[in-house]
């Protein structure tokens, strides 16, 4: 009699090919690489934050071009790391086993994308040259070509495929909408690359292609299927309608709260690096100038730690926000995706926040400059946030949980606690325009004010929906009595 099944063995997937007994589980090699990803497109960041502005110097055209190429350059080169992310995904939504292969091949993977800062690096500092363009384009051409590599080396061997593609007859249809979707931006970056030694526009026109190329021909087919009117379905083959809509539609949520949180978290590490760097005083000094008083040598760093103070807490309730949003999302669509995208690109410019803000204690003459660049940069992290949300409630019944949808019981406070980053930002942002004079102590006091407006926002919500629900049930009475008052009048008093 054969030996009762372990729960395990019971809950394993149904038998496909026969799978050798090197083969294990992804979670954990996709856990790395999501690490890996998130680390490589946050710091970034760090040759945009690291342009020194001396305290006496001012933002003028020269210095306000440098630094808006290298924003710009940083937004695209982060934007392109998100993409090999996304590719990275849809590659491992098809292969689900992996063996020591896959895992080497992976590896060699995330070498090139760890090598993609020192490209960014030659780009920002020399947008005009050539061979900064033809090193990043090239690194992102190999890295397709290595996930390419897989995909062949996974339908060789079909026990390391998806269960659904195992046993389907279209095998061939799945392989080459997975290779176009890990190829299309790796030729863009191709072409880049030749480009970039006979025209470099065309060459950024290119690398920002790769971005929006796939939002774009979903448009077109959109557009196409309304104008023609054509449904999209009817495009493939009706039994291969489940998984192509799940290859090409949405991304598993569980790996975008990995990729995002990663991101939070570089980011608010990036800001402690900054300070163990510039704000540990000199032993000859604290002996020579200070006496040996070391707390009387830190007190001159008082405002650095406020500034870091207050750009952690930018962070973490910005990921706060997140985790509240993501709590309620049952499903993140390509658009939604693309949102949470360009919000963790801002996201990731929080460190040049912190140190355009932590100039204060040099009495820097770019004040007002540097507070309304951080505003704008909170602006848009937290208004992208709000965008994934006005998103998500248009496909509410296979996006939301049903507390956070219209009429939900979270839904008012969703709505509040989203609006109040971009609402305070905005406000801060033209009250610096204003009141120049005051321009630090607005900054500061919005700072203080964001976490404690979280804690009170619950208690606001609530007492503000009393007070709307009683001015309605107020009028909705009046227009009860008046109805019954000209219900009692008479026919000839009433013409009256």
């Amino acid at each position: 009699m054969a030996a009762p099944r372990s729960p395990e063995e019971a809950a394993a997937p149904a038998p496909g090919p026969a799978r050798p007994g090197s083969t294990q589980a992804s979670h954990r090699l996709l856990a790395y690489s999501d690490a890996l990803l998130s680390i490589i497109a946050t710091v970034m960041i760090l040759p945009v934050a690291h342009t020194k502005i001396h305290p006496d110097q001012e933002l003028g055209e020269s210095v306000q071009q440098q630094l808006l190429t290298k924003i710009a350059v940083y937004l695209m080169t982060f934007l392109i790391v998100t993409v090999a992310w996304t590719a990275h995904v849809r590659l491992f939504q098809v292969i689900e086993l992996i063996d020591d292969v896959v895992a080497l091949l992976n590896l060699a993977c995330m070498m090139l994308i760890t090598f993609l800062p020192y490209t960014f690096s030659l780009m920002a500092s020399f947008p005009g040259v050539p061979f900064g363009i033809f090193m990043f384009s090239t690194c992102a051409v190999i890295i397709g070509l290595i996930q390419a590599v897989i995909v062949a080396y996974g339908f060789y061997h079909p026990y390391l495929l998806n269960h659904q593609i195992q046993v389907s007859e279209n095998q061939t249809f799945y392989k080459h909408h997975i290779l176009k979707i890990i190829l299309r931006g790796p030729a863009l970056c191709c072409l880049a690359a030749i480009f970039s030694f006979f025209f470099i526009p065309l060459s950024y026109v290119l690398l920002g292609l790769v971005i929006f190329f796939p939002h774009l021909t979903r448009l077109i087919i959109w557009c196409k299927s309304k104008a023609v009117g054509v449904k999209e379905d009817e495009e493939e083959p009706h039994s291969l309608e489940s998984f192509s809509f799940y290859l090409s539609e949405p991304l598993s949520k569980e790996r975008v709260e990995a990729f995002s949180d990663g991101v939070y978290a570089i980011v608010a590490t990036l800001l402690i690096l900054d300070i163990c760097e510039d704000n540990v005083p000199d032993a000859r000094e604290v002996q020579d100038k200070f006496h040996n008083s070391l707390i009387e040598a830190l007190s001159k760093y008082g405002p650095n730690f406020l500034a870091y103070f207050g750009s952690f807490v930018t962070i973490g309730l910005l990921w706060f926000v997140h985790h509240s949003l993501f709590l309620y999302i049952t499903k993140a669509t390509r658009l939604m995706g693309l949102l949470n995208t360009l919000s963790l690109a801002f996201i990731g410019g929080l460190p040049l926040a912190y140190q355009l803000t932590s100039e204060f204690a040099e009495k820097s003459r770019n004040e007002i400059e540097t507070i309304q660049v951080s505003c704008v940069i909170t602006f848009f992290a937290s208004i992208f946030q709000f965008a994934i949300w006005i998103t998500a409630l248009f496909y509410e019944r296979e996006t939301l949980h049903p507390f956070a949808r219209y009429g939900g019981k979270e839904h008012a406070f969703m709505f509040a606690k989203l609006a109040l980053y971009p609402c305070v930002s905005l406000g801060a942002f033209f009250l610096t325009c204003l009141l120049s004079k005051f321009s630090t102590e607005i900054f500061h006091l919005m700072q203080i004010v964001v976490p404690f407006a979280f804690l009170a926002l619950r208690i606001f919500v609530r007492i503000s929906l009393v007070v709307i629900r009683s001015i309605i049930n107020l009028s909705q009475r009046k227009d009860v009595s008046l109805e019954e008052e000209e219900a009692c009048l008479s026919p000839a008093e009433t013409l009256s």
